[in-house]
């Protein structure tokens, strides 16, 4: 997989330039390009590649931080309580 293909718009070979960039303004650009992402891709091989690409020139920068979190498994779902968690029955 290329950069090409997983950075289409350049979403973060971009957040990467920005001097003085945030974490939350990493995690917003991050949502950006998860829903930008082409069909067909999968996000883990995405950031993985991304990670591969990236981190080892800036390791301390706030969208590697970004990135690795993307690649943790999700948690699992709760059980909802109250009315909704009975209605759902």
């Amino acid at each position: 997989m290329t950069l090409d293909e997983i950075d289409k718009t350049g979403l973060i070979r971009e957040a990467y330039r920005i001097e003085g960039i945030t974490a939350p303004e990493c995690r917003s650009i991050f949502v950006d390009w998860a829903i930008k992402l082409p069909v067909g891709i999968e996000a883990s091989d995405a950031i993985r590649d991304l990670l591969r690409f990236y981190a080892g020139d800036a390791p301390d920068h706030p969208m590697t931080e970004v990135l690795r979190a993307g690649q943790a498994a999700p948690k699992a779902a709760k059980r909802r309580g109250g009315r909704a968690g009975r209605m759902a029955r």
